[in-house]
């Protein structure tokens, strides 16, 4: 074989390899977003696995057309509540009081976790 039939050869793999790496991405994303979406029936439902397990390619193919404006509404909404999730949970973990800091920090030293050093240090990082 020449060089350029074997370049033709590798190149072609790695486009199969890449389409159908593409085609399972979709595949995957559909049916998630199929499960995750409250206002289709279940029986709509079982329709468009039927669809996608007997005629795959043009069953994601038609989902994306159908219904792919839904499909980026509901994950920009999933996104937008997880941020809001994410954010809650960090302000609830980040907004002890320095007096409750100190109590923690009081805790600490007298089940000795930490020693009376590391307890000034908290005490003075709070206090600051």
């Amino acid at each position: 074989m020449s060089f350029w039939e074997d370049f033709w050869d590798i190149f072609w793999w790695f486009f199969v390899v890449y389409a159908v790496i593409a085609f399972l991405w979709a595949f995957f994303v559909v049916i998630g977003d199929l499960f995750r979406d409250d206002q289709l029936s279940g029986w709509w439902k079982a329709l468009w696995i039927l669809f996608l397990v007997f005629v795959p390619l043009l069953g994601v193919l038609v989902y994306l057309i159908a219904r792919g404006k839904g499909l980026t509404e509901r994950s920009m909404e999933r996104a937008r509540a997880n941020r809001e999730a994410s954010d809650a949970y960090i302000r609830s973990v980040a907004t002890a009081s320095p007096s409750e800091e100190i109590t923690k920090a009081t805790g600490l030293r007298d089940s000795g976790t930490i020693s009376a050093e590391e307890f000034e240090k908290i005490k003075g990082k709070v206090l600051a």
